[in-house]
């Protein structure tokens, strides 16, 4: 549901009544994630998507019936061959939907209301639910709030700091559930968790989905070249926070970056020993200098990042880790470098090796092999660690 927090945000300001569709569970080869979301108002206005298509309409349904009868209601949609004509995913996945109604008086209306104004304020909050379990529960909501503001010196989710709501069972459940909810937030995931109903594994087995919001994750970009102004363009297209640092004033500037979130004028090394960065960031360093690299990647491959590449020549790729084996980086560190940088797509322009370095970010981060889907035998969808960018509406 978050990952339309914003026009949702709207509707609530607006009074209007609307009840929404989320994905609570996928199985095969599902076009969208645990988290997606579609809405439906009193107005028979509808926005979002759970499936790309394939049931939209009868998801649409569902949620009219919800606004009329106030009740929740979880349902599954799948593949039959059985009846060519059948709602189901044409894909041949299984995907879970609950229906959730969101009208004024409703108990959950400002547990749900608060957790998508934060999600639409760019705020680290993760909206937990019972999707699974006693009808009575279904649909409950608490909303656990992260200590650490974006851009502080302590990590943004580092721990719970509070929560909002209650899930009204038990009041271990509110305590456990908010743990879990605040260890998927640190890791910038949306996910389920399976629990009992009276916290732990204690009573009845419940299903919890829970819905992180984050900032957008971090590229970082070193090496103010034409080269990293279209990586800036294709960072933002894929909802990045992008910063260009260079230690160049000449060329760091905004009129040659327009679209970068930050410059940076600073040494490479210098910026990255005091800036934050998290399990999400990426780092590109696209100078191919020596003089900036070694000190850069020496520290680079050292921290808990997301993906750092280098940009060079192969013969450029060997001095340079002939280089860092002179200053102490380990063969296990140098096995994180992906250099020479990006995916072999033959590019050759600023853009086409831009798109190269992304696909291999997108592959890192989703576990893809980066080999053609035609002929292959791999998963269409599938994660590894399944953080999302940004707002998360899917499996982080």
């Amino acid at each position: 549901m978050l990952d339309i927090a914003e026009e949702l945000d709207r509707w609530v300001e607006q009074g209007r009544d609307f009840a929404v569709a989320t994905v609570v569970a996928v199985g095969g080869s599902a076009p969208r994630q645990p988290g997606a979301a579609l809405a439906v108002d009193a107005d028979g206005t509808a926005i979002g998507s759970v499936s790309g298509g394939c049931v939209e309409g009868a998801v649409y349904e569902l949620c009219r019936q919800a606004l009329e009868d106030g009740r929740s209601v979880r349902e599954r949609f799948g593949y039959s061959d059985d009846d060519a004509f059948a709602v189901g995913l044409t894909c041949g996945g299984i995907i879970d939907v609950l229906v959730t109604p969101v009208r004024a008086g409703d108990p959950v209306r400002p547990v749900i209301a608060a957790g998508l104004r934060a999600a639409a304020a760019g705020e680290a909050a993760a909206l937990a639910r019972i999707v699974n379990g006693p009808a009575h529960l279904v649909g409950r909501a608490l909303l656990v709030h992260a200590d650490g503001a974006r851009g502080d010196d302590t990590p943004w989710a580092r721990r719970v700091a509070a929560h909002h709501g209650g899930l009204g069972a038990h009041p271990e459940l509110d305590r456990t559930v908010a743990a879990e909810a605040g260890a998927l937030l640190d890791a910038g995931r949306t996910g389920t968790v399976e629990i009992g109903e009276r916290g732990a594994r204690c009573g009845a087995p419940l299903t919890v989905l829970v819905e992180s919001s984050v900032p957008p994750p971090r590229m970082i970009v070193f090496g103010a070249i034409d080269f990293a102004s279209a990586l800036v363009r294709v960072g933002k297209f894929l909802n990045y926070h992008v910063t260009i640092c260079d230690a160049r004033p000449v060329f760091a500037t905004a009129a040659r970056f327009p679209e970068a979130d930050e410059i940076v004028v600073e040494w490479p090394h210098r910026y990255l020993e005091r800036t934050r960065v998290d399990a999400r960031t990426v780092l590109c360093v696209l100078t191919h200098d020596a003089k900036f690299d070694v000190p850069l990647l020496r520290l680079a491959l050292r921290l808990p990042v997301a993906y750092v590449g280098a940009m060079g020549s192969r013969r450029t790729h060997l001095d340079r880790n002939a280089r860092l084996r002179e200053v102490g980086v380990t063969e296990m560190e140098l096995a994180r470098l992906r250099s020479p940088i990006g995916l072999d797509l033959g590019a050759r322009t600023p853009e086409e090796t831009a798109l190269s370095i992304a696909a291999e970010i997108v592959a890192e981060r989703r576990g893809g092999s980066g080999v053609p889907l035609t002929g292959a035998h791999t998963p269409i969808h599938h994660d590894v660690t399944a953080p999302p960018a940004g707002r998360i509406g899917s499996v982080a």
